[in-house]
């Protein structure tokens, strides 16, 4: 296991096959051209055109190209065509382009750092070797991130230890992230170091781990590149960053955390007989059959927990088919409770001790799981070779009798001897679109559920928030609605139906009166027109407190 150091070559510092991040010198005049030219998201935008952007996000380079040509046409903006032909398109350019995107590395000095390439058509011609483009981060500047070229800039099967950079689920964890405060941080299965980024905005230190040296070695180029922006000593990382190699939490054993990230290898791969590591694509596959890799880590996560420390992943569960329907229930292990019969292998997952809030964005089948991350390496590129490794999906699925895979966010928390545990174990499935980014949503949730579990709900004094609204239906000439429905317009989106008696509840909640007085009024006022037909009180107030936890109605803040 090899760690970041203060030796004459730090550790990671000259990994081959990706780029240098010993030459410092080299990296702050890098980062100099980047600005001078104007290598920002906003500016490439502006100048190719929103939809020309969106176009090559969906891998079609044509309008970008188009753009970009016309962008040439102003000699001012030549240094940015420049590094967008190189990086964004991975257009092979001549050594005097090069030098004009440049001025202060020089070409030769990209070519050391291990950012160009000789290209394949002659002399004199250059071409990207790795991909770099801006990234917003938490930070206070925007960033530059440095990550293996995709298959649209280097066609053909990725390589299989490939670096992935700034992916939709690196995007996802981060803005899912709760960002608070914390004193020591862990990054596990950092790839590029998207997520480590944005944790050195509020952690004072951060350890980042990864199996791939590889790995390591862009994110490390990545931190001294930025390390302005990141607020960052380029000669001396370790006062803020760890890096260790090494195997999921093997690096970090015996050690605590107040938060833990990971973003790990999770995808479901079938194994093969007599496969060799090298086989793998590294990036997303952790080698081990099934959901077994994120089974094991999820349970072992309460070991580097400090207490109260939580941890925020992705992560892919196997649903059995005979607990795929909406109605199938499974049975929690810890609690004896019933939880959604996708949520069983989750829930056994979670030990004791740990609170678990598990959201299923989204569920495949196994064709469309296995399309997804055949595509994602373009092995259908060789369609024999392709469906071949199609079958072997299906195979690997039935063999277990896998009906579907769950996608979702997890965030779990080990619990702190005297503090509310107000999340306790959580298992919901939200497939419809959320407010992003949702970390604050989940941050201010997290901390209601703890006040709730911590409140006399009767005394409490409760709004709605402005946010939240009612629906009812009915049928023309109905004189009473069928279905009255709360949606909440911001967050997770929610939608709840109410009873007549949590409707009424609800609509009288203006903060004057506790929650106590109301339900006991609006039982009175129910069973005065039909006796015994509605809840009790107490009923009435454990509906409160649901209302309350899922944010459909909010404690009223002291001077309202």
């Amino acid at each position: 296991m090899s760690h970041e150091n203060a030796s004459q070559t730090p550790a990671f510092s000259r990994v081959q096959g990706a780029p240098r991040s010993d030459d410092l010198a080299a990296l702050e005049a890098l980062a100099t051209d980047l600005t001078a030219a104007g290598f920002s998201h906003a500016r490439i935008e502006e100048a190719l055109g929103e939809r020309a952007m969106a176009a090559l996000g969906r891998e079609y380079p044509v309008a970008a190209r188009r753009a970009v040509a016309a962008l040439e046409e102003d000699p001012a903006a030549a240094p940015l065509a420049a590094l967008v032909r190189l990086f964004l398109l991975a257009e092979e350019l001549p050594s005097a382009r090069v030098a004009q995107a440049f001025p202060r590395l020089g070409g030769q000095g990209a070519l050391d750092l291990g950012l160009l390439e000789a290209a394949p058509s002659g002399p004199g011609a250059l071409r990207s070797a790795v991909d770099l483009r801006p990234h917003a981060s938490d930070a206070d500047a925007e960033l530059w991130v440095a990550s293996d070229l995709g298959a649209l800039q280097r066609p053909g099967v990725l390589r299989h230890d490939h670096v992935l950079g700034i992916g939709q689920a690196s995007l996802t964890l981060a803005a899912a992230t709760i960002r608070r405060p914390a004193a020591r941080a862990l990054d596990v299965g950092v790839g590029c170091g998207i997520q480590t980024f944005h944790l050195l905005a509020h952690c004072d230190h951060v350890t980042a781990t990864d199996l791939s040296e590889r790995a390591l070695a862009f994110t490390r180029f990545n931190l001294v590149l930025n390390a302005a922006a990141l607020g960052l000593n380029p000669a001396s990382l370790g006062e803020r960053v760890r890096l260790l190699q090494g195997s999921l939490l093997e690096p970090v054993a015996g050690e605590e955390f107040d938060l833990v990230v990971s973003n790990p290898p999770f995808v479901i791969t079938p194994r093969r007989a007599g496969e060799d590591e090298s086989e793998r694509f590294t990036y997303r596959d952790g080698g081990m059959p099934g959901d077994t890799l994120v089974a094991s880590l999820w349970h072992d996560f309460a070991s580097v927990l400090a207490p109260g420390g939580t941890v925020q992943m992705l992560a892919n569960w196997e649903i059995p088919e005979s607990l795929l329907p909406d109605d199938a229930t499974a049975t929690d292990p810890v609690t004896g409770t019933e939880v959604p019969g996708w949520a069983g292998r989750p829930a056994a997952w979670t030990p004791e001790g740990v609170e678990a809030w598990v959201i299923q964005r989204d569920v495949e089948s196994p064709e469309g799981y296995a399309e997804t991350w055949l595509r994602d390496a373009s092995e259908m590129r060789d369609r024999a070779a392709g469906e071949e490794r199609y079958a072997q999906y299906l195979d690997d699925f039935a063999s277990r009798e896998v009906g579907g895979v769950g996608l979702g966010l997890v965030w779990l928390r080990r619990t702190a001897p005297g503090a509310p545990a107000g999340v306790g174990r959580r298992f919901e499935s939200i497939e419809h679109p959320i407010a992003q980014p949702v970390g604050p949503t989940l941050g201010e949730a997290v901390w209601r559920l703890d006040a709730v579990a911590s409140a006399q709900i009767e005394l409490v004094h409760a709004v709605v928030p402005d946010d939240v609204t009612v629906e009812t239906h009915a049928r023309p000439g109905d004189e009473h609605p069928q279905a009255i429905m709360l949606r909440q317009g911001a967050g997770l989106r929610r939608v709840r139906l109410l009873s007549t008696a949590e409707a009424g509840l609800v609509s009288a909640c203006d903060g004057e009166l506790p929650l106590g007085s109301l339900a006991r009024a609006v039982c009175a006022l129910l069973d005065a027109s039909a006796p015994g037909s509605g809840p009790s009180a107490e009923e009435l107030l454990a509906a409160a407190r649901d209302l309350l936890a899922q944010g459909f109605l909010r404690f009223l803040a002291p001077g309202e």
